[in-house]
This record gives structure tokens, C-alpha cells and sequence, in this order.
């Protein structure tokens, strides 16, 4: 699968970008304390959005004793970014850039011309 592929997948869904949103408020819960948040769904349910994100690398789980604790991981998505989002957007910010010059400089031959004697 192309890199990236399973990135999008992971955030194609609104609950597992929900438990991602929960994670980046407190990171390091466990199962129990995301079970909490998520009423609606199962444990089960749980568990089975924090696989799909953990496949994509968007959380990483770590034990302490006898609990895990899921930790989100950024970089995933910041390789994402860099590889699409900005690739895409740099022509579009060019645009912006030439389009400020252009304005410079038409105001720069406005104020010229109207400092020149009549």
C-alpha cells in the first residue's frame, strides 16, 4: 500500500478523528478512560478504531504494568502534509506571491505617475 494510504484511511472516519482529538488533549489513556468518553460505542468498537490507527502508526501503545497506554503520534500526519498538502499548496501560495508583486508594483506606477507635473 502507497505510503500515506493507510493515514487516510485512519482519518477517513469522524470517530477515530475523534479519539485522535481526545488523545491530543490528554494523551497517555487507557482503554478504560477512551471507553469512557465513547458511551456510544463498545469496548470492542473501541478497540477496534484504536487498531486501525494504531496499523496507520497514529498511536502508539506503551505498557506500564499490567495497562496500556495509547499515545498519539503526529508524525504520521506531518508526513502526510509535507508530502501532499504542501506540495499543493506551495503552487497556490506562489500565485499569491506573484499576484502581491504585481500589485506593488502597479502601486508604485500609480504614485509615479501621479507625483509627475500635469
Amino acid at each position: 500500500m502507497e505510503q500515506g494510504s493507510e493515514v487516510f484511511r485512519a482519518l477517513a472516519d469522524p470517530t477515530r478523528r475523534a479519539l485522535l482529538d481526545t488523545l491530543f488533549s490528554r494523551d497517555g489513556q487507557t482503554l478504560n478512560e477512551l471507553c469512557e468518553k465513547f458511551t456510544e460505542m463498545t469496548r470492542f468498537g473501541v478497540m477496534k478504531h484504536l487498531s486501525v490507527l494504531a496499523e496507520a502508526d497514529l498511536v502508539v501503545t506503551a505498557r506500564q504494568g499490567r495497562t496500556k497506554r495509547h499515545y498519539l503520534n503526529p508524525v504520521p500526519i506531518e508526513q502526510v502534509a509535507n508530502r501532499w498538502i504542501s506540495k499543493y499548496a506551495a503552487r497556490f501560495t506562489a500565485a499569491l506571491v506573484a499576484l502581491d508583486d504585481q500589485v506593488a508594483t502597479a502601486q508604485k506606477e500609480e504614485t509615479l505617475r501621479r507625483a509627475e507635473p500635469a
